[in-house]
């Protein structure tokens, strides 16, 4: 018996992954019996930041990571792929629909056991391997226990959430639809994918030879997927002064405000500098207004939240502002001017441990063979990258109660890149981390073949040789789904 602690993303695939391999597995999770901040329901899988899986094309690197698990039967990927909704050429889903998917697969799956009750204690002899992948929001007393095991090296940042905003609140005549750089839709990849990936949505006609061949990109056949708020600088410059004025939502008064660098809320990234968020969320580059046939002086973003169309969330935007203060501040935002918001953006408490003096590659603690940590609260940054962590620790506890050799996948994937980092990288200051080219392992030149100079086509040879040698890994260590 493989038991996991944690419903999210991780603890799900991981489950999936151990399950599809013959294990018996229980999945312990607290809701609804204890509620957290800022969860709704009572779903696996359950999104409460983004909505977004970022991008999904083989020239970066979160996209090669999307199809590595593809590739190893990830449950979080095929239901990410069943409710996505459009968002230019990122990976966006319904947040219910995906959640809802997780959940049926893995609480139908006949070696899945759903246990709803709260683990306030890291287990010490149960009876086989055990998984914590409780995410961010770990609860006080398992939390507490966690940082007894590792001492020190159990940490803590802040996440911001984004605004969502009705859709029909929104002032069209105000706001225009597009895509960057004319970007739309999933990317089509040319390296080929088993499990059909680059099929569009439904109802979305491609044109004839309206993709890219060097990264495979599907380009926008009409209007773009995303709503676009445009600024001239003048509305920038209030918007900007309304911003540093507004009032933030306090943090726990014995905490230092330190937040991850990739989601900082936009009001510490303008107190960087006034232009700041003119290239970060708000940069209009490659948006062109059609009313005036340039691009705007800044932009705000609006992406489709569900598969309804009904609702909106603001890209970019986490915030920590009191929630008056958004409504004050965020209608300045030309289209928003009377906007009504389904949900206001605010922080939350994210814990993790330091990966680097806790964890081996296979996911398994340094301290105990027996014992896995997966998800964000292991290290990682990301919706995706959670699931990948679970994805192979599921793999290797159900290769420990098999007895059979534990595993990580080569340095040249971006799963085995995320694994190793997390393992490996300077624990002095660490911060949980997303995956990017920069860690996988550089590619060699060979004879006859060349490093190619040009950043696409380089990191398009790092997916090809990633893909290549992710099935050489899986034909050695012979896993296959019973």
């Amino acid at each position: 018996m493989i038991h996991v602690i944690g419903g999210g993303l991780a603890g799900s695939e991981a489950a999936w992954q151990a399950a599809e391999r013959g294990e018996r597995v229980t999945i312990h999770e607290m809701r609804p019996v204890r509620a957290t901040a800022v969860h709704k329901t009572d779903q696996l899988a359950e999104l409460v930041c983004s909505n977004s899986f970022r991008g999904d094309k083989l020239d970066n690197a979160v996209g090669l990571l999307k199809e590595e698990m593809r590739r190893l039967g990830s449950v979080v990927m095929r239901a990410a792929d069943a409710a996505r909704v459009p968002a230019g050429a990122a990976l966006a889903v319904d947040r219910e629909q995906f959640s809802r998917g997780v959940t049926n697969a893995v609480a139908s799956h006949a070696r899945i056991t759903l246990v709803r009750e709260e683990i306030r204690r890291v287990p010490q002899s149960l009876d086989g391997p055990v998984i914590i992948a409780t995410g961010p929001l770990t609860s006080d007393s398992l939390s507490a226990d966690i940082a007894a095991l590792v001492g020190s090296d159990h940490l803590y940042f802040y996440d911001a959430i984004s605004p969502i905003v009705l859709a029909e609140t929104i002032d069209r005549s105000k706001v225009f639809r597009a895509s960057r750089w004319g970007r739309s839709l999933r990317a089509a990849s040319t390296l080929g994918s088993q499990d059909a990936a680059v099929q569009r949505p439904s109802g979305q006609a491609r044109r004839a030879g309206s993709s890219d061949p060097a990264i495979g990109c599907a380009i926008d056949d009409g209007e773009g997927d995303y709503l676009n708020c445009p600024f001239t600088k003048d509305e920038y410059e209030r918007f900007y002064e309304a911003l540093m004025s507004a009032e933030r939502a306090p943090l726990h008064e014995f905490d230092q405000a330190k937040f991850f660098e990739g989601c900082l809320p936009i009001e510490v990234m303008a107190s960087r500098g006034v232009d700041t968020l003119r290239f970060g969320p708000m940069k209009p580059v490659g948006l062109v207004d059609p009313r005036t046939g340039r691009e705007p002086y800044a932009a705000v973003q609006l992406r489709q939240d569900n598969l309804a169309g009904d609702h909106f969330s603001l890209v970019g935007f986490q915030t920590q502002m009191k929630w008056g203060e958004q409504a004050r501040v965020l209608k300045m935002i030309p289209g928003l001017e009377q906007a009504e918001f389904v949900r206001f953006g605010m922080i939350h408490r994210n814990t993790y441990i330091n990966g680097p003096t806790v964890l081996r590659e296979t996911w398994q603690t340094k301290s105990r063979d027996d014992l896995f940590f997966a998800g964000q609260i292991s290290g990682v940054e990301g919706y995706v990258e959670s699931a990948a962590s679970g994805l192979i620790a599921g793999r290797n506890a159900a290769a420990l109660v098999r007895g059979e050799a534990v595993s990580a996948p080569p340095r040249t994937t971006a799963i085995g890149a995320l694994a190793y980092y997390v393992s490996h990288a300077a624990p002095r200051n660490y911060q949980p981390t997303n995956i990017t080219f920069g860690i996988i392992a550089p590619l060699q030149a060979a004879a006859g073949r060349r490093v190619p100079k040009k950043k696409v086509e380089r990191n398009i040879a790092l997916s090809e040789r990633a893909l290549a040698d992710l099935d050489g890994w899986v034909n050695a260590t012979a896993w296959v789904a019973q």
